[in-house]
């Protein structure tokens, strides 16, 4: 959520910026600060109610001590009628600062400066590519074919047990699915991130603090009986173990790694480009997260890409990473870095990753602060990115690493294994 202050003091960069995500903002930064405007009245009215009633408080004891009781109870009238243009005041308050949240809450993040201006994903900026597209022999299938063929993903199972995008891993997939796992987590404890396991619902709270909700509410799956929501990403839950804390500077960055199944009501369409692990109402992904101090964010943005491509690299899948265009970033970035690996089978980049910095965005909503030097509390930035998501990695090394013979693994991946083809 943008600050108040920061859209009072920066009006016109916070409406170009947010021109980069397709959005004409005017009309609604115009209402933030009318509404902002409107409530700091109240407040002075309120203040200087409260300081008028407390003044006669005062001067009605002194007169009681006095004998003067008639003119301490003339008084005494007039502080209950002030009493009672507090409440008013209080509650006129309340609801103008209710009504300036919920319209906070609907303006995304304002782009980094170096976020391309553009519509949709074909306007991304591709940034760097590594790697190899493998040529595949004649009659090379798939990955849902390669499921079949090799029995090791059942998509109709899932599809009897629950419903569609719920595959169920078998055999050699399920250990190689168990493999990517711990390769993954264990590649970034070695980087330097602590491992937690975190719930996998969480309350309204946490999906505000985050910026799932109001935005996502129609992608998430909502337990209506107890108000909890199975969660889209790690990051939900992880980032919000700071919710409401103060850091000591010299502590941060915090980083935190950890997996977790991931659901998502927002798969339905139709198509070969959703079709197998393309994409799924459940997911398995390994997560990790940053609270940085703001003058330090970008670098470790940096690194943290720099981190994904090691992954990548160790794996031997061809990859390419693309910056983000205003018009296909999420809601509470200031700026995305998406990760693709090429499927040879179904000639396409697959999105595997993204990793972003949210700024104050989601520190403000969280109430995430640090004390600085000075003894000041000031918003944490806040950072994330898959490392990885499963499904689209598993399809690539399913389809990338096919022979005649069947699927080999990747070496890096063997020791996790335990074997190295599936046949």
């Amino acid at each position: 959520m943008l600050q108040v202050a920061f859209i009072r003091e920066n009006k016109d960069a916070v409406i170009n910026g947010l021109a980069k995500r397709n959005i004409d903002a005017t009309d609604m930064i115009n209402d933030v600060i009318a509404f902002d405007e409107d409530r700091r009245n109240l407040q002075t009215k309120l203040d200087n109610t409260k300081a008028e009633s407390n003044a006669l408080s005062k001067e009605i004891g002194n007169l009681f001590k006095s004998g003067e009781a008639q003119k301490a109870n003339v008084l005494k009238e007039k502080t209950t009628q002030l009493k009672e243009t507090v409440k008013t005041l209080e509650q006129e308050l309340n609801e103008k600062a209710e009504a300036l949240n919920e319209l906070l809450y609907k303006i995304p993040n304002v782009p980094n400066a170096i976020v391309p201006a553009g519509n949709t994903d074909e306007d991304n900026e591709e940034v760097y590519r590594e790697g190899n597209i493998p040529t595949l022999f004649e009659g090379a299938l798939p990955h849902w074919e390669l499921a079949k063929k090799y029995d090791i993903i059942d998509f109709e199972l899932g599809n009897k047990i629950t419903g569609a995008g719920f595959p169920v891993y078998k055999g050699k997939g399920a250990k190689l699915q168990r493999a990517l796992i711990t390769y993954f987590l264990d590649k970034n404890t070695e980087a330097g991130y602590t491992e937690m396991q975190v719930p996998h619902l969480v309350n309204e709270a946490s999906g505000f603090g985050t910026g799932q909700l109001p935005d996502k509410e129609g992608q998430m799956y909502h337990v209506t009986g107890d108000n909890l929501y199975l969660i889209p990403t790690a990051e939900v839950p992880a980032t919000n173990i700071f919710r409401d804390t103060i850091q000591n500077e010299d502590d941060l960055p915090k980083a935190i790694t950890g997996y977790t199944p991931c659901f998502r009501r927002e798969a339905g369409s139709y198509g070969a480009h959703v079709r197998g692990l393309n994409r799924l109402h459940q997911f398995d992904k390994v997560e990790i997260l940053r609270i940085e101090h703001p003058s330090k964010s970008y670098d470790a943005l940096d690194g943290m890409v720099e981190h994904v491509k090691g992954i990548l690299k160790e794996l031997k899948l061809p990859y390419r990473i693309l910056r983000l265009c205003g018009g296909d970033l999420g809601f509470t970035s200031a700026l995305t870095y998406d990760f693709e690996v090429f499927s040879t089978a179904q000639d396409r980049w697959l999105e595997i990753s993204s990793v972003s910095n949210f700024e104050t965005f989601q520190a403000n909503r969280l109430k995430l602060r640090f004390k600085n030097s000075e003894g000041k509390n000031e918003l944490c930035h806040t950072l994330n990115g898959s490392s990885l998501a499963l499904p689209r990695v598993l399809a690539g090394i399913l389809e990338n690493y096919q022979t005649e013979d069947g699927i080999k693994i990747p070496d890096v991946l063997v020791p996790y294994t335990g074997f190295e083809m599936i046949s």
